[in-house]
């Protein structure tokens, strides 16, 4: 798409008359000096054709309808003021040259929406929302080839699960209409999430915020990007979470080393993006320095004490029967990789290794694509207790490095 502008430029310009300029002379007094020395007038005033050297008025101003960042920091559309107007949008500082305007699409509970990259907020803000309702956006493809919805939560603060069993029973974030999405809900600030769109312009997805129980200041801001399917950066099929990058982290809904809880009746994939000339990927938890001894892998146990890694699908008691992050094949950095038939999948316990350890290590793992599945079920106590879920970081590793 483009816009187009019409700008009017006022030149200056000479009228030339039978070949001699008109600089402010009246017509009468330059025919009588004309008539009484034609020989001398003509001498330095060669005769020439009748031209005008007027230039146009008008010029059109066409530019793309691209991506743009406002004055406040939010991203937009570039196009004119009167398109922006018309599709509903407002203005938010200059793009192209000066010639467009930044247009920020924003809207609220009960509205649909086909522009992509709007933001779907909460009831007055930027100001908390503290009542009890459901808050519903309707997201329409702007384009049939858009494959996937990705929706970055740049603010993400509801009601958090119960304190027993931490399920999402007061405040839900719930999406319908795509692929499978677990419910969410506490403070997801900074997390995203990729919905299967569809083939065709037909099921439009729909994002619902619940709030109920008790009063809470409640504040919400998500970003809603329409990706075609033609793009390098569209996620790879059945990745709720996908990350591109050699490094970054990667965490579980509702994970805070001080007071959050793992989310319960979670099942959904991260994936990262192998780049290019990189061959295997390493897992470390992330740097803890809120509590004694790191909470940054509490996935099953009491993680008021200290708790080993479990690691296997078995139903033993060093085994991830019930919740569990799936590393494909892991071993600990500087062990030798066992065979296939061998590998270790599931990690679960208070302590991130990739073997019954209460010493954290390095999970390398080089199946391809890279990909990690999170589950857990729907119950908590008494046997698990204040689990915050996962925070890991990765860094991809070179295929120079001997890793296959």
């Amino acid at each position: 798409m483009f816009g187009k502008l019409v700008v009017v430029v006022l030149m200056y310009g000479v009228c030339v008359f039978g070949g001699i300029p008109n600089r402010g002379v009246s017509f009468a007094n330059r025919r009588s000096s004309k008539l009484q020395d034609v020989s001398i007038d003509q001498s330095f005033w060669p005769q020439r054709p009748k031209e005008s050297r007027f230039l146009s008025l008008f010029t059109v101003v066409t530019f793309p309808n691209g991506a743009c960042a406002g004055a406040s920091g939010d991203n937009g559309t570039c196009m004119t003021a009167r398109e922006c107007t018309a599709r509903g949008g407002s203005a938010n500082g200059y793009c192209a040259n000066g010639f467009g305007l930044c247009c920020i699409f924003m809207t609220s509970c009960g509205s649909s929406t086909s522009e992509n990259g709007t933001y779907f907020v909460n009831s007055g803000y930027p100001s908390a929302y503290d009542a009890t309702g459901s808050c519903e956006l309707t997201v329409v493809k702007s384009h049939p080839d858009v494959c996937q919805i990705r929706l970055d939560f740049n603010r993400f603060t509801i009601a958090g699960p119960d304190q027993m069993n931490h399920v999402c029973n007061q405040d839900q974030f719930i999406v319908s209409g795509g692929n499978p999405v677990p419910a969410i809900c506490g403070i997801n600030q900074g997390s995203h999430m990729y919905i299967d769109a569809g083939i065709g312009m037909t099921n439009p997805v729909k994002l619902t915020f619940v709030t109920s129980g008790s009063t809470f200041e409640r504040l919400w801001k998500v970003k809603v990007t329409q990706i075609p399917c033609s793009t390098i950066y569209k996620a790879d099929e059945g990745c709720l979470q996908y990350y591109t990058g050699v490094s970054g982290q990667l965490r579980s809904f509702n994970y805070d080393p001080t007071s959050g809880l793992q989310l319960s009746n979670q099942d959904y994939g991260i994936c990262v993006r192998m780049e290019r000339n990189f061959c295997g990927i390493q897992y470390t938890a992330c740097p803890d320095t809120v509590n004694n001894r790191s909470r940054a892998f509490t996935l099953s146990g009491n993680s008021n004490t200290p708790v080993n890694a479990m690691i296997g699908s078995g139903a033993g008691p060093n085994n991830c029967a019930n919740d569990w992050l799936l590393v494909p094949c892991a071993t600990n950095v500087g062990r030798i990789q066992p065979a296939q038939a061998l590998c270790t999948d599931r990690i679960c316990g208070g302590t991130f290794s990739a073997e019954l350890s209460m010493q954290a290590a390095t999970v390398m793992s080089t199946v391809k694509p890279f990909r990690l599945w999170f589950h857990t079920d729907n119950i908590e106590a008494p046997i698990d207790i204040d689990n915050r879920g996962f925070c890991l970081n990765y860094i991809q590793q070179p295929c120079t490095n001997n890793v296959v």
